[in-house]
C-alpha cells in the first residue's frame, strides 16, 4: 500500500517547490520521480502544564523528583541552548514552561540553592534577549546573569574530572553539576540524536572529553546518527554518560515537539503541491513574488518574523535510559515515514536554517553539514540514497560568513579546506592549532562565537555522507569557487543537473525528491 506521503509524478503533476537557502524555487522533475512529504503534525498536548507535572512525579526508572528534594540542598537545572528547536518557537518557550513548574516545585521543598546553567559544549553563548526570550522573564530577572549563566568549556577551574571509562574516554564536567547534589536537565528532543545520555555528558563536558566523539574516526563509523543503537557516536555518548551517572544523581525532563514548523501563513510548504487549495496556491504565487523582488535580509525576514508554531507531543522524565526510551518512540512517531528502496539520483532542497546559524546566514560550511550531515542522517534501517548515488541540492552557496558567530569557520574554509578536504588530514594537522587561538578563544568566552573547533567539528559532522555519495550537483549556486571548495559539481537548472546524475547513474535511474523542511525521517525498507 502506498504511504499517503508519498507521491510519483505524472505529465499533469505541478512544480515542486524546493528551499534554495533563504528563497523558494519551482522546478521541473522528470515522470516517475517519487516525491517524499513530511507525515503532518501530531495533535499536542492539550494541558501542558499538567502532563510536566505528571511526568516529574511518575518518572521512569526513579523516584518522583519531590522525593529527592530537601532544605538546604544545591541544586543545578542544565538546559539546551537556541541551537533547537529549529527555527526557534513560540513563546512560552516549552523550556519556560518545565523550568516555572520544576521551580515551583523546589520552592516548595525548601530548595533555595539553584543554579541554571545553558549547556553550551561548544557552541555559541547567547544574547541577554535570546535567554530572556528562552527561560520568560520572571526567570530571567530572578536568576541571570548570576546563577543563570553560560557553560564555558575553556574554564579550567569551573571543570572536573570524573575519571576515564574503560575504553579510555577521559570525562571533565561542569564543576557546579558535579559537586551538586541534584542536576535536572530540561531538554527539547527536536531529532532522536539529541538527549539522554548527550544532554549531561555532551552539553556540560569540556574539550577532552569531546575529542573521544567528535572526531572523523567516530563519524566515518557512524551509519545513522538518528538510530541510536547504529551510532558509534551515540554508543560513546552512553558509556561516558553511564559514568556521570555512576558519580552523579540526573533527573531527565525530556520534551518531544510535533513538526508544525511554519505557521499558518507558509504551512503549505509541507505539502504536495498537486494537493494545495486555492489560497494556498495564491499564497505560494505571493510569497515567491514577494522573495524574488526582495534582497537577501529581507528574504530571512519573510521566513523568520513569524516564530514556529511547534506544539509539544510529549513530555517524559526520570533517569536517562528509560526516559529517553520513550522519548525516542515519540520523536520516530512523527518523523518516520516508510519508503519502498533507495534512490539513484536523491533532490532535495536546503533551507535557510541549522542548528548552528540561528539569527545568522548559513555559510558554506553549515551547507556541507545539511548536505553531507543532518539530511544524509535523517533516516533509519539505511540511507534514502544509495551508495555511490549522486545527490543534487538546491542552494546559492554563497561565500557569506558571519564574523561575530563564524570567525573561525572563515579561515577554515577559505586557509584550510583549499589545502585539503581529507577530514583526518584536517584533524591532525590543524585542529591543535585553532584549539589554541586566543582570539577565537576569546570570541567563544565573552562574545556569541562558535568554539574554534566548531568548523573541524562540521567538516567531520559529514564524513559518513561525503564517503557514501558518489556525487553532489548543486542547482541555483551564485559562484563555482564555494562548491569547487567543497567538491561539488554545478549546474544552471535542474534539467541539466538530472541529465549530469544520469550519466553516472543506472539505466532508468530511481529519482527521488524529499522534502525535509519541516523535519522528517526515511524508514527504508
Amino acid at each position: 500500500m502506498t504511504s499517503p506521503n508519498i507521491v510519483y509524478l505524472d505529465k499533469h503533476s505541478a512544480p515542486r517547490v524546493q528551499f534554495s537557502g533563504d528563497n523558494l524555487i519551482e522546478v521541473d522533475l522528470p515522470v516517475g520521480t517519487r516525491c517524499i512529504y513530511p507525515k503532518p503534525p501530531l495533535e499536542p498536548i492539550k494541558d501542558l502544564d499538567a502532563a510536566i507535572r505528571y511526568a516529574i512525579t511518575h518518572p521512569y526508572g526513579c523516584e518522583p523528583l519531590y522525593a529527592k528534594l530537601r532544605p538546604g540542598m544545591k541544586v543545578v537545572i542544565a538546559l539546551d541552548d537556541i541551537s533547537l528547536p529549529l527555527p526557534p518557537m513560540r513563546t512560552p518557550d516549552a523550556r519556560e514552561r518545565v523550568l516555572t513548574i520544576v521551580l515551583e516545585m523546589l520552592a516548595d521543598h525548601g530548595v533555595e540553592d539553584i543554579e541554571l546553567i545553558i549547556a553550551l559544549a561548544y557552541h555559541r553563548r547567547l544574547s541577554d534577549a535570546e535567554v530572556e526570550r528562552m527561560v520568560g522573564k520572571r526567570i530571567f530577572d530572578r536568576f541571570w546573569p548570576d546563577r543563570l549563566y553560560h557553560h564555558d568549556a575553556e574554564d579550567a577551574d569551573a571543570m572536573l574530572e570524573l575519571g576515564t571509562t574503560p575504553e579510555g574516554d577521559v570525562v571533565e564536567l561542569s564543576r557546579a553539576a558535579v559537586e551538586a547534589d541534584l542536576v535536572i536537565y530540561c531538554n527539547i528532543n527536536l531529532v532522536p540524536m539529541d538527549g539522554g545520555h548527550k544532554s549531561v555528558g555532551v552539553g556540560l563536558c569540556g574539550g577532552k572529553t569531546l575529542a573521544a566523539h567528535h572526531n572523523p574516526f567516530v563519524t566515518r563509523e557512524t551509519a545513522s546518527y538518528m538510530q541510536p543503537e547504529k551510532s558509534h557516536m551515540q554508543g560513546i555518548f552512553d558509556r561516558i554518560g553511564r559514568l556521570v551517572n555512576e558519580k552523579v544523581d540526573i533527573f531527565h525532563i525530556e520534551t518531544t515537539l510535533n513538526n508544525r514548523m511554519f505557521d499558518r501563513n507558509l504551512d503549505f510548504l509541507g505539502k504536495n503541491p498537486d494537493e494545495y487549495t486555492t489560497r494556498e496556491k495564491l499564497a505560494l504565487r505571493a510569497v515567491l513574488f514577494a522573495l524574488d523582488k526582495c534582497p537577501t535580509g529581507l528574504r530571512e525576514e519573510i521566513f523568520t518574523r513569524y516564530p514556529a508554531p511547534y506544539g509539544v507531543t510529549g513530555v517524559f522524565a526520570g533517569a536517562t535510559e528509560p526516559t529517553h526510551k520513550r522519548t525516542i518512540a515519540k520523536c520516530y512517531e512523527q518523523y518516520c515515514v516508510e519508503v519502498d528502496g533507495q534512490a539513484d539520483i536523491q533532490v532535495t532542497g536546503i533551507p535557510y536554517i541549522s542548528p548552528y546559524n540561528v539569527h545568522a546566514f548559513l555559510n558554506p560550511l553549515l551547507v556541507q553539514v545539511m548536505a553531507q550531515g543532518y539530511l544524509h542522517n535523517l533516516h533509519r534501517n539505511k540511507p534514502l540514497l544509495k551508495q555511490g548515488g549522486t545527490l543534487i541540492i538546491t542552494h546559492p552557496c554563497s561565500d557569506r560568513f558571519d564574523h561575530d558567530q563564524h570567525a573561525s569557520y572563515v579561515e577554515f574554509f577559505h586557509k584550510l579546506l583549499p589545502q585539503t578536504r581529507d577530514a583526518i588530514e584536517l584533524h591532525k594537522r590543524f585542529e591543535k592549532e585553532f584549539s589554541r587561538n586566543p582570539a577565537y578563544i576569546r570570541m567563544y568566552r565573552t562574545g556569541i562565537a562558535y568554539h574554534p573547533n566548531h568548523p573541524f567539528y562540521m567538516w567531520y559532522w559529514g564524513e559518513r555522507g561525503r564517503a557514501w555519495q558518489g556525487r553532489c550537483i548543486v542547482v541555483g549556486a551564485d559562484n563555482e569557487y564555494v562548491p569547487e571548495i567543497l567538491g561539488y559539481e554545478t549546474a544552471p537548472n535542474m534539467t541539466e543537473a538530472i541529465r549530469m546524475a544520469k550519466e553516472t547513474a543506472p539505466r532508468d535511474p530511481q529519482i527521488t525528491s524529499i522534502n525535509f523542511a519541516p523535519i522528517m525521517m526515511t524508514d527504508v525498507r
